[in-house]
Parts: structure tokens; sequence; C-alpha cells
């Protein structure tokens, strides 16, 4: 068998869009995960594809927007060449319109025209234009076409699928061959904090649930802290906790309390059964922005990291930028998410 081109270590969602990035370059790629594709973070049920705010622009928003907006090709390419359903789609989002709140989400939409570039809106809407939406003072939401929604396990396996599909390698084990990126997560951040003096990321645990609710083409609702998702299999989802101090990796009383809030806050999940429960280990960078470039502890190769709560939506472009660094040598990754920045 040929030598790999590039080796990526990790198959969360920063690994395996990098391979593919890669692999539709025409490199040859391995991919090495003990525990298999979207075993760790990436293989949660939330998926919640969701913009930053749009004022106060910088780096790490502009970034998100071009990956955001790169969704749609990238998501439907992987489903036709893998043949699997990663449950992508732009249904956007609503949010009561808090007290008082009017002006301030007036102003976020006049930015919006000019900072998403005419390519999806952010506006004060009547709640009553949507079948399910969530409540609100004076029966007002907030409405932003941007977010998106998708199955964070499926997605992995279909990316998986269609990195098999080209001929791409998933391995368990196996040696380093060609250039190296390390996209492994909180483990890799354990090691850069036993290497510096100071915390460089932290593992920050996440709970959700899955219900059985189906309200498949509706827009996702972000109501009380949380996201509500719901998904093309005819499931929403709930959370997630940010956990930074916790006792272990499992579903608790925390989770319960998610539950409990959520039907409160969204009449529609007052009856529905919860199907699942899900905690993982989500990787933040110090710097909170993804990591990404030359790798601090292994020269030679490099890092993909620090995803926390919006590694997928950020995943297609951290593929691209990783992918122009590692087969063309051409650097355009933004300041702040080079590892320095957290170091």
């Amino acid at each position: 068998m040929a030598m790999a081109d590039i080796t990526v270590r990790g198959a969360g969602i920063f690994g395996l869009a990098v391979a593919w990035a890669c692999v539709r370059r025409g490199a040859a790629v391995q991919v090495i995960d003990p525990f298999g594709p979207g075993a760790g973070a990436s293989g949660g049920i939330v998926g919640a594809l969701a913009p930053h705010v749009p004022e106060n622009w910088n780096d790490k928003k502009a970034f998100q927007l071009d990956s955001l907006l790169m969704a749609k090709s990238f998501w439907a390419e992987v489903a036709d060449v893998s043949g699997h359903a990663p449950g992508y789609a732009r249904t956007g989002r609503l949010q009561p319109l808090e007290p008082g709140g009017a002006a301030l989400a007036a102003a976020r939409g006049v930015a919006a025209q000019t900072l998403w570039q005419g390519r999806a809106v952010w506006r004060v809407a009547d709640a009553a234009e949507f079948a399910h939406p969530p409540g609100g003072a004076g029966g007002q939401v907030i409405h932003d076409t941007l977010t998106a929604r998708l199955h964070p396990g499926r997605a992995c396996a279909a990316l998986a699928a269609a990195l098999l599909a080209k001929g791409a390698v998933i391995r368990t084990e196996g040696a380093d061959e060609g250039r190296v990126i390390r996209a492994t997560g909180a483990a890799d951040l354990a090691a850069l904090n036993a290497a510096h003096s100071r915390q460089v990321g932290s593992p920050i645990k996440g709970q959700a649930a899955l219900m059985d609710l189906a309200l498949p083409d509706h827009p996702q609702i972000f109501a009380g802290g949380m996201h509500i998702v719901p998904h093309e299999d005819g499931t929403t989802a709930i959370g997630s906790t940010t956990e930074r101090d916790f006792d272990g990796l499992h579903c608790d009383a925390l989770l319960e309390d998610v539950i409990a809030a959520a039907r409160s806050a969204y009449p529609p999940l007052q009856e529905a059964r919860v199907i699942r429960r899900w905690a993982g280990l989500r990787p933040r960078s110090r710097s909170r922005a993804p990591m990404l470039g030359a790798h601090p502890l292994h020269p030679g190769q490099f890092i993909a990291n620090g995803g926390f709560k919006i590694g997928f939506g950020m995943a297609p472009k951290v593929g691209q930028v990783m992918a122009d660094l590692l087969l063309e040598g051409r650097d355009t990754i933004p300041d702040g998410f080079r590892p320095e920045a957290s170091l």
C-alpha cells in the first residue's frame, strides 16, 4: 500500500473535515483514532450551527460566517459521495424578544445586512408567523436565516463514509506517514497543559437530551439559554450544559434540570418523551477560538483543536485552511486562531 501524504490523528469533526478537504484535492489520507469516527464530543446529538451576533465584528466571527455559508455545499457533497444523510438544513432560528430589546435587535438587523453580505437576515418578526414559536414578550421573536442544523453523530458517520469512498483509510492505530495533523481534542489539550505553566485549554462537559417531538422543517429555538433543535428524523434535541467542574462523564441531575426547563420554556416539548441522554467533553482553548497551525509540542506537525460549542459550524472552513497549509504551504489562519494565542 502506498504511503499516505497526510496522517490525521483524531476522527472528530475537525479531523474528519481536514481529511475530507485534503482528499478532495487528491491527497492520500489516513485517519487514525483508537475509538473510531465521532466517538468523543463530535458524536453528540444537538447540532446547532448558530452564528455569532452580527456586531463587534472580528476575525472569529468572519471565519465562522464563511464556514456557515460554505456548509450547504460541503454537506451536500458529503451526502452525495457517502450515500448517508448528515441531517443538514439551514432552517433558521427563533429567539424570544426580551422586554426592551427591540431597538438592539433592530440595530443588529441593520448590521447583518452588511456583515452577513446580504446572504442571510436577522430581523424582528411576529411570533404568529411561525407554527410553533417560543413564548416572548409582546409576541415577537428574533428570526435569523443563517442558523442551520445537522445531526452530529450522523454527520461524522457520513464524513467517514465519504472518506472511504474517496479512497482514504480510517484505522484505529498506525504509524505517522506524510504530514501529520493532530485533532485529538481533550487529550491533546491535557498534553499541552502538562507542558506549560498555565492552562492552555480544558475539556468542558456538556449534557443533552433527544426527544420524540417531530418538527423536522421548523426553525430551531434558542430560549432560556438552551438550544432546541428539531432534526429531520422526527426527533428534537435540547442542550446543553456547560460544566467546567464535573465528576465523571455520565448524565445526572443537571440534565434533568435542562429537560424540565426546556419543557417549561417551549410548550411543544411538554408531552415529548426523552429517547436518549448524552454527555461528552468538548475541547475549549484558553482563547475560546479554534487552535490551528503548527503544533506546539510536535515539531513539523500541526494541530486543529478547540472546537468547543462551534466545531461543526467552523468545520468546513477549518478543513479548507488546514488543507491550504498542509498541501500548499499557504497560511491563511487568523492570528487569533494560532496556538500561541492560547499559550
